[in-house]
């Protein structure tokens, strides 16, 4: 296994969807598949010896499900890369995932393509959803502004959460990294944290809030 090669667990309890797990990694050269489980609790029993960097889990599984395994990570400081997968798309399942620190949120059954897109997504700090998730969330969000925050504050901290750098958010609104770094760390003050992790934490704090009323 290269440098370049991301180690990869499946927690999954459905027989079919296990081997096409197994048959799909047999195609994808940079994610070695370390392990394919029936629960959390196998998982969490070997973490440390396992050490993943991505893991896919449903969210329906027998004793700890998906959501309490992913929340039981995050409280011990774990940081793999989480991404939930499930049957259902129900607004209340997503955003309980993203609160629960998931990177993101697929719905069944899977293609070879949808997989590795969302793969790809979540190694370069993004987001990964299926199409019918995202059009649930934006439909939520789209009208959604912090009212503390500027209207460009607003924007910045939006693509943030999307998984987007100062890079790539520069050439997104037209504008040069220096003046993304600046609104940044107006962001930063308003809303008294003190890093990028802190801020997103904070912000998904107050979206879920948000979302909870909608």
């Amino acid at each position: 296994m290269n440098a370049n090669t991301s180690r990869v667990i499946v927690i999954d309890n459905d027989p079919i969807s296990k081997n096409k797990f197994e048959t799909y990694f047999s195609h994808l050269g940079n994610y070695d598949l370390i392990g394919v489980f029936d629960s959390f609790n196998e998982v969490l029993d070997q973490y440390k010896k396992l050490n993943p960097d991505i893991i896919i889990s449903e969210v329906n599984l027998k004793g700890i499900n998906g959501l309490e395994g992913i929340t039981m990570l995050r409280h011990k400081k774990y940081t793999p890369k989480c991404i939930m997968i499930s049957e259902v798309n129900e607004l209340d399942l997503i955003k309980k995932a993203f609160k629960a620190g998931v990177n993101g949120f697929l719905t069944k059954p899977l293609t070879l393509d949808r997989l590795l897109n969302a793969l790809e997504s979540v190694k370069q700090e993004g987001t990964a959803l299926s199409y019918d998730v995202a059009k649930k969330v934006v439909t939520v969000f789209q009208k959604k502004q912090f009212e503390f925050l500027s209207k460009r504050e607003n924007q910045i901290a939006d693509l943030l959460m999307q998984g987007h750098t100062y890079k790539t958010i520069a050439q997104q609104l037209f504008v040069t990294p220096s003046t993304v770094n600046f609104h940044i760390q107006n962001i930063y003050l308003k809303l008294n944290v003190n890093s990028k992790w802190e801020a997103l934490e904070k912000l998904r704090e107050m979206e879920m809030a948000e979302l909870k009323s909608a």
